[in-house]
């Protein structure tokens, strides 16, 4: 038998991560340098005051998570497991979650958190809301530019719960999981999809292309499913989370896609939110009835964890809609910085 030939290996450049964005305070200035091999971590006396949920505290707890997504362009990757930079991590993440149990913890149960997210209020004022009756495109490209901070990167955190999963939960969140990532197919993947409607807005599609211009609520809801994802502990609270965008997905999206097509946005605007009014209405039912359901028929004291997640989802969400409307009913902009 003659040998089989040797296949040439074909070398495949790492996709270059965003670029730094720039400081927000003492804390993410340190960060930055250190990340650039220009000076030290942030010492103890300035991780000790920040604001919990403030700009600079929320840029650096992102700058830390991005390294387990793309890294950052001329970041070396093996920051990713610095235990010195673990260790200012963890040191950011207290006071954060500290945060959201006393600002967020409304329920004792799953069930009773996700019933309530059931119930849509007849006079909604929300942000979907807002838009569908009388938002302006610029208002459109604003939400957009904060939103793609979460959704270029939206099924990711949810994906590091499948192995602490089993049976019926894990089951029913690889189903969820397989529509997110477009079912087998690219131009399917929902992250795909939101660049493209992105496109449409004539804003640029880039990953982290608009953390600079996002405030400290839109890092907040992001920092968030990483932080829940990023922890076996807080598995409970990630499946709450999942579970509380997904039912309340579908009545936003619609609204959102009607008003896509009010402004003329374009045809791929409005795809993105058309495509998640079916599909999240399908997937609520089953991460309720298989990923819910089947985590708390194996692990049921995990309950109020999910229920936790539920409920610091709605309150950091409910602070960003704060910002966005109080600005927009201002006639101002809702940036740190124009897109």
């Amino acid at each position: 038998m003659e040998p089989v030939a040797e296949r040439p290996v074909t070398e495949v450049a790492e996709v270059a991560g965003p670029e730094l964005p720039p400081s927000r305070g003492e804390i993410s200035s340190a960060l930055i340098q250190y990340l650039r091999s220009t000076g030290p971590l942030p010492d103890e006396t300035s991780l000790a005051g920040a604001e919990p949920l403030g700009d600079d505290l929320q840029l650096a707890l992102h700058l830390c998570y991005e390294l387990h997504y793309r890294g950052f362009a001329g970041v070396d990757g093996a920051r990713e497991w610095d235990p010195d930079l673990l260790r200012v991590r963890a040191a950011l993440e207290k006071p954060f979650l500290t945060a959201l149990r006393a600002g967020a913890t409304r329920h004792d149960h799953a069930d009773e958190a996700l019933d309530e997210l059931l119930v849509e209020p007849v006079d909604g004022e929300g942000v979907s809301h807002f838009l569908q009756d009388k938002g302006e495109l610029w208002q459109l490209r604003e939400y957009a530019a904060q939103r793609s901070v979460y959704h270029l990167k939206e099924a990711d955190p949810h994906a590091w719960v499948l192995p602490r999963l089993w049976g019926r939960a894990k089951a029913g969140m690889a189903a969820v999981e397989f529509d997110e990532y477009g079912a087998g197919r690219a131009e399917r993947v929902h992250a795909q999809l939101f660049a493209d409607l992105m496109t449409d807005l004539g804003l640029d599609p880039a990953y982290g292309r608009y953390v600079d211009a996002s405030g400290a609520e839109a890092l907040a809801v992001v920092n968030l499913m990483s932080l829940f994802g990023l922890h076996r502990t807080l598995r409970g609270a990630l499946v709450g989370h999942f579970a509380a965008v997904e039912t309340t997905s579908s009545p936003g999206s619609r609204r959102l896609a009607s008003a896509m097509r009010r402004t003329g946005a374009g045809p791929a605007a409005e795809h993105f939110y058309t495509e998640h009014v079916e599909a999240d209405a399908v997937h609520e039912q089953v991460v309720r009835r298989e990923v819910v359901a089947g985590l708390l028929e194996v692990e049921p004291h995990l309950d109020g964890d999910i229920a936790f997640g539920v409920d610091a989802t709605g309150w950091l969400e409910d602070r960003l809609a704060g910002r966005l409307l109080e600005a927009w009913r201002s006639g101002r902009s809702s940036l740190r910085t124009p897109v």
